[in-house]
């Protein structure tokens, strides 16, 4: 197929190009111009802002879309935008993420709202924004404005395919899941303050996620559905980091202290009320889709992040030490 991914630059769109070129598509990707990484597939590419609908509708229409998948829908205007310019016949997939559930809401709000694993047909969050005025690091959308649950909004009226995404981890990561750990390797830490690490988080294999997105592309029957996407089986925090650790070929402690002495970072390995486990067989089924063996997935990860560490890490374990001396 003729397909365009908007975006496709950064981290997952990365895989999603790799993915529709390896299979045979051809592929043309649409971004502003402000990332040109230099290990980016060999692939056209045009620079164009998403907003702008002439010049959008007439790429698309030069190119004979097929399909558009759609990495970087953060807001209405992004979704909005993007919809007036499909042509007629283009199917469109776009990404959405498992922070539309009620049960992050309750995650954040530190309660517990929902049983898992959560489907499909899990509520959604009725509460909106709820980044408007956070600072993250790596923050890719305007945090005032990014909510998925108005992105899905627009797109299902038009037919698109939402894929709703769990934490996904592997090679250029920006948000370097596996970090809380991996930062204390690099270092030479053999003592690692911990909470009780049973927090459940689904978490997807970024080469898993982009052939989750190439299937629907492809399907010639999805319309206006909602995808969950995920591993099959999930490890809590704790296994997760011992796997981590593993993988690294490290060997150290993880050891017990309280929630509130966590460092910042390592606040995901304490006690959660309420758990993100996500259930993908819908997309098993509709899609055909499987997940990568999660020990193999997370050593690729894991390599990767070794082999292209920060470029100004963070020295400061004080906060490590104190824990550890508590």
């Amino acid at each position: 197929m003729r397909v365009v991914v908007l975006g496709g630059t950064r981290f997952i769109g990365v895989a999603i190009v790799a993915e529709l070129l390896d299979t045979g598509h051809e592929v043309l990707v649409v971004h502003r111009g402000q990332t040109e990484p230099g290990d980016l597939p060999d692939v056209a590419h045009v620079h164009a802002d998403r907003h702008d609908i002439e010049a959008v509708a007439g790429v698309l229409a030069d190119f004979a879309a097929e399909s558009l998948v759609d990495t970087c829908a953060y807001s209405t205007a992004d979704a909005t935008a993007t919809v007036a310019a499909l042509p007629r016949g283009c199917r469109a997939v776009v990404l959405s993420s498992m922070d539309t559930s009620r049960a992050f809401g309750a995650l954040r709000a530190g309660r517990e709202t929902d049983p898992v694993p959560l489907d499909e047909s899990s509520p959604a969050r009725e509460e909106r924004y709820l980044f408007r005025g956070a600072q993250l690091d790596n923050a890719q959308a305007d945090l005032d404005t990014y909510e998925k649950l108005d992105v899905e909004d627009v797109y299902l009226p038009a037919g698109a395919t939402v894929l709703r995404l769990p934490a996904v981890y592997g090679a250029r990561d920006d948000q370097r899941r596996e970090d809380f750990v991996l930062r204390r390797v690099r270092a030479g830490r053999d003592r690692i303050p911990f909470g009780a690490g049973t927090f459940l988080w689904t978490r997807g294999w970024v080469d898993d996620v982009a052939r989750a997105v190439r299937l629907a592309a492809e399907h010639p029957d999805l319309d206006s559905e909602v995808l969950n996407i995920g591993e099959r089986r999930t490890w809590s925090v704790g296994a997760w980091a011992r796997a981590i650790l593993d993988a690294a070929g490290w060997d150290a402690q993880l050891v017990r202290v309280p929630d509130e002495a966590l460092p910042d970072d390592l606040r995901i390995t304490a006690s959660q009320p309420q758990h993100v486990l996500v259930d993908s067989a819908k997309a098993r089924a509709v899609l055909g889709w499987s997940d990568t063996d999660p020990v193999q997935a997370l050593a690729a990860s894991v390599r990767w992040h070794l082999d292209h560490s920060p470029a100004e890490p963070d020295p400061d374990f004080s906060a490590d030490d104190a824990a550890l001396a508590g």
